[in-house]
């Protein structure tokens, strides 16, 4: 147990020392926001894959999904990594620079208000990024929590105290220069994390055969390319989950601040195998939760009448599966996911603060140090507000997750593709689908309830991204006519 501590108590240190560092390489706002807009290719190829799969996924998604899905969750691996990863990368990544460069523009909000001339688009958009970025974060809170108390055997308060305060100097300090050095870091401990925990199911599973012979024994569903809840469940969820990164401004942030089209190509190949990696080995472990535990041998897993908890599965797993002398850094995997994850959201939250609200309708003639001291105290305020949260627990991990990341989507996907993509899209059409795709997802939400949350959420978004095809098919009859 002390050496954990020392490990972790060495890991934060590390941190720190990053945060520093990255701290007296900051000058302007454009440095703390987006690095200066010069950040290479495996820096942000790293900070895009840890700031997509967070402790949400190995903790809420990996183990619920897993257990319910069993094999053909990888499937949802699959369009992580293909849709997620390599289609943004591919179809976006050259356009978001260039259009970040012509037009000037640090956030999406402005990007949509400079598209759109639309400022009510800008300010509607940044409410919704700080609305819901807080439950978001408040999950991934959860997540390392979670972790931190079944290892360390500690209250979750504390643990939430301390992940607060730790998070806050990091963030508040580190800026975006500082993320994107962290993240290499980060991403090397997640691909030997995920390394040491495939090995060990796989012993601990008597290898792949066995693995698959026993999932069969328990529910033949579960080694079948469709598991037991069905197609439409499978396939909105993988929508949901890969569809989304189009839309999603903490990894599309990632584009702003990289450095040329030919750091785009280094970083698009390297995203998508650490992706591959991070999110195969994810669910393939949370499948094996239904042959490594039980009410009997994990009672802390398990309600009543033995129905899973799913944010305690992986958890309780990996004190199964991983020797206690390498628990440490399974633990410093899911911290480093988390890490960025967090990062990214505040920087996009602070934001939307202190770029899109203040600079933008309350005072455009304010200094560079005032936009960055303001920015670093929202990121303050955002970090207190998803600690609260975490420590009401509104909902388990994967609806609130769940319900946050659809929600932006459905926000920003059609007129932010549509207006990159087609100059036929005017301001109604934007503001239209915008509007109803978010309205579509929240209603379906609360008349449907927490079990539907994929279906609903990949409703919005179908419904933010066919509202605008209607204005532009109806500009292009108008302009025939």
């Amino acid at each position: 147990m002390l050496a954990n501590y020392l490990v972790v108590g060495a890991y934060a240190a590390l941190i720190i020392i990053i945060g520093l560092k990255g701290m007296r390489r900051t000058h302007s706002y454009n440095d703390y926001l987006l690095g200066g807009g010069k950040v290479g290719p495996w820096m942000t190829a790293f900070s895009y894959g840890t700031a997509y799969f967070s402790a949400v996924l190995f903790i809420g998604f990996a183990g619920k999904l897993g257990w319910g899905f069993g094999l053909s969750a990888l499937w949802i691996a699959l369009g992580n990594t293909l849709i997620g990863v390599l289609g943004v990368w591919l179809i976006l990544g050259n356009r978001i620079k260039n259009m970040a460069d012509s037009l000037n523009v640090k956030t999406m909000p402005e990007y949509l208000e400079a598209r759109f001339s639309s400022p009510f688009l800008k300010g509607f958009t940044a409410l919704a990024i700080f609305v819901f970025f807080v439950p978001y974060t408040a999950a991934v809170f959860m997540g390392l929590s979670y972790l931190f108390e079944s290892t360390f055997q500690l209250p979750y308060l504390w643990i939430l105290l301390f992940m607060g305060l730790f998070t806050g100097i990091y963030l508040i300090m580190g800026g975006y220069k500082s993320m994107a050095m962290i993240d290499v870091i980060f991403g090397t401990i997640m691909i030997i994390g995920v390394s040491v925990l495939l090995w060990f199911n796989i012993q601990k599973g008597g290898g792949i055969p066995d693995i698959i012979s026993s999932l069969r024994a328990i529910e033949p569903k579960l080694v079948a390319p469709v598991g037991p809840p069905g197609i439409i469940p499978l396939v909105s969820l993988i929508f949901l989950i890969s569809v989304a990164p189009f839309a999603m401004p903490q990894l599309l942030q990632k584009f702003y601040a990289v450095r040329d089209k030919k750091a785009i190509r280094v970083g698009m190949i390297a995203s998508t195998i650490f992706a591959l990696i991070i999110t195969g080995v994810a669910y393939f472990t949370g499948a094996l939760t239904r042959i490594f535990l039980s009410p009997a041998s994990a009672p802390a897993a398990f309600g009543e009448g033995g129905a899973p908890l799913f944010d305690r599965l992986i958890p309780e797993l990996l004190t199964t599966v991983i020797p206690s002398a390498l628990t440490v850094f399974i633990l410093l995997l899911v911290l480093s996911a988390s890490m960025s994850t967090l990062a990214s959201l505040v920087l996009i939250a602070s934001s939307a603060v202190t770029k899109d609200f203040y600079h933008g309708f309350i005072n455009r003639s304010a200094s560079d140090r005032t936009l960055t001291k303001l920015g670093r105290l929202s990121s303050g305020c955002f970090i207190l507000l998803s600690m609260i949260l975490a420590w009401l627990k509104p909902a388990v991990i994967v609806t609130i997750l769940s319900i946050s990341w659809g929600a932006i989507a459905s926000v920003f996907l059609g007129p932010f593709l549509w207006g990159l993509f087609s100059e036929k899209l005017n301001k109604p059409g934007a503001i239209t689908a915008s509007i109803l795709g978010l309205g579509t997802c929240m209603v379906l939400f609360f008349s449907w309830g927490p079990s539907k949350v994929p279906q609903a959420a990949s409703i919005g978004m179908l419904v933010s991204l066919t509202i605008p095809a209607m204005f532009v098919l109806i500009r292009r009859r108008e302009s025939y006519e």
